[in-house]
């Protein structure tokens, strides 16, 4: 039996060579990988001796040779095969291991020149791994150091040989590999400027490459989609970003459902951009309570106050751990998902106590590190349209108090600024047009998705009528501008002592004069939050 290795990662690899060294495969290898084998050792066959031909190019061209790709891809059972093999004096490879050339940690790097992204292209990698992945049926190959320890019990318990199931399953794994390698190298490539002046060497690179080459890993199949007769799954980025929704880990309930996932998601953005103790509960994509407090517990109770009809079968998220008493309160109510970056094993055992709550899905997530607590840093938003896709970057602006510009007569309080800051961070992740009451750290009503700003701003205030809150002396958050005054007016008479919104109108000064008439402090921010 022969086993060819060619390695860039060399994590495990001596080991590995060692167990199938004492399985009676002959070891094959190239270049450093010959090398550690040796120190190792090990008795190695050089591609070099085994094809007669040596190295060349500065190592471009190593393995592409009948004698390699020969005894990968032929096939077994076909006489004509075999006899080709003979004839040539070429033998068969049974086993491929193969990682190749560090390409995307290489471009990821900073000041990575041009030259530096090419010469990390592998050739020869994989030209071997299809060869050996579409000839499965004889050859196993293995693309990843996590594969070594499942394939090397697989193999010690079959005298040497893998299961057809676990050739396939590798094979799959190999293409999987293949192409993300290779749209990790088209992203990179097509987004250069060729004309424009590089820096050192380092290209200059459009944020979005003339080809989207999207690389997702299915996590689950779903019940079902948005609606019982839509068929579902649910995929993550190839890499997803430390904290985001993907990473987190159901603790007990029900599977997940689309929707659920879906708002749980929307959830989890809005809670980790706080950094006091937060809770927010989300309804149908939209934030329907937000509220920091000094604890779980006081940060849900004040987020549940804003509308506890609609946080009926909620999603909850927190950005603290779940202690006892935040999760004997929130026991009180159905509840459909729980977000947390950790639980109390008491907490835990409140959803555990009935088989009622044994259905909640509790999902532990953990925090993105600090610094990075703003929505999908780094990543970018993705909506389909009919045969097409919408790109661009993640609404990621973090305001501060230096950003605001006061435009009114009357200047916001040090508490009303505070109210407004926290305002214009829950209209971030409310959907257009978007108005959000808030005082002393929490919403107080919520208007979300209507064709027209104003009716936001009724709906929001009948949402504080019908939870008994007084927005009186409330900062009101828009997340685009008002067009003409009567949106203004309508908070107003609601109670709104202060406002924050982008500015931006034709009829800015028209808004400002009616914020005076009225005696109200009004802000700018320059920057607009739609959220479809």
């Amino acid at each position: 039996m022969n086993a060819l290795l060619s390695v860039s990662d060399k994590t495990g690899l001596l080991d590995f060579a060692r167990a199938l060294h004492a399985l009676g495969f002959r070891l094959i290898s190239t270049g450093g990988t010959a090398a550690l084998l040796e120190q190792g050792d090990l008795p190695v066959t050089e591609v070099a001796q085994l094809t007669q031909f040596p190295e060349m190019l500065d190592g471009r061209v190593k393995t592409l040779h009948p004698k390699v790709h020969g005894g990968l891809l032929a096939r077994r059972d076909q006489p004509a095969h075999m006899a080709a093999l003979k004839e040539h004096g070429i033998e068969t490879i049974d086993l491929l291991v193969v990682n190749l050339y560090p390409f995307e940690a290489t471009v990821a790097k900073p000041g990575c020149t041009l030259e530096q992204a090419i010469e990390n292209i592998d050739i020869g990698g994989p030209a071997m791994v299809r060869s050996a992945a579409k000839n499965w049926q004889d050859v196993a190959v293995l693309t990843d150091p996590a594969q070594y320890a499942p394939a090397l019990a697989e193999l010690q318990a079959g005298g040497g040989t893998l299961s057809a199931k676990t050739r396939f399953a590798l094979a799959v794994a190999a293409f999987n590999r293949i192409s993300h390698y290779d749209a990790a190298i088209s992203d990179y490539l097509s987004a250069i400027d060729f004309e424009a002046a590089s820096q050192d060497g380092v290209p200059v690179r459009s944020l979005f490459p003339a080809q989207a080459n999207g690389r997702f890993v299915k996590v689950q199949d779903l019940r079902y989609g948005e609606n019982p007769h839509q068929q579902a799954a649910f995929y993550r980025d190839l890499h997803p970003a430390p904290g985001s929704l993907v990473t987190a880990r159901q603790l007990q309930g029900k599977e997940l459902s689309y929707n659920n996932i879906a708002d749980a998601d929307a959830a989890w953005e809005c809670v980790k951009s706080f950094d006091e103790p937060a809770c927010v509960i989300v309804k149908h994509a939209n934030p329907c309570g937000v509220a920091v407090g000094k604890d779980a517990l006081d940060a849900y109770a004040k987020a549940f106050k804003t509308d506890p009809v609609s946080a009926f079968g909620g999603i909850i998220a927190f950005n603290r751990p779940v202690d006892l008493a935040a999760a004997q309160e929130i026991n009180k109510q159905f509840v459909e998902v729980l977000l947390a970056p950790g639980y109390s094993a008491d907490a835990l055992a409140v959803f555990q106590a009935t088989k009622a709550k044994q259905n909640v899905r509790v999902l532990q997530i953990g925090l993105p590190p600090a610094g990075e607590t703003g929505a999908r840093h780094g990543c970018m938003d993705l909506k389909r349209i009919g045969s097409g896709l919408l790109m661009q970057t993640a609404d990621n602006h973090q305001l501060t108090l230096a950003g605001l510009k006061a435009v009114t007569k009357k200047q916001p309080t040090a508490q009303q600024l505070q109210d407004l800051l926290f305002a214009w961070k829950v209209a971030r992740y409310v959907k257009s047009n978007a108005i959000v009451f808030c005082k002393d750290g929490m919403t107080l009503g919520v208007g979300a998705g209507q064709m027209s700003r104003l009716d936001s701003a009724r709906i929001a205030s009948i949402k504080a009528e019908q939870a008994g809150l007084s927005l009186q002396g409330a900062a009101v958050a828009s997340d685009a501008f008002f067009p003409f005054r009567d949106g203004l007016d309508v908070v107003i008479d609601h109670g709104a002592s202060c406002v924050i919104q982008p500015g931006g109108s034709m009829r800015d000064q028209e808004v400002i004069a009616a914020a005076d008439e009225r005696g109200v402090a009004m802000v700018f921010t320059g920057v607009r939050h739609f959220r479809h």
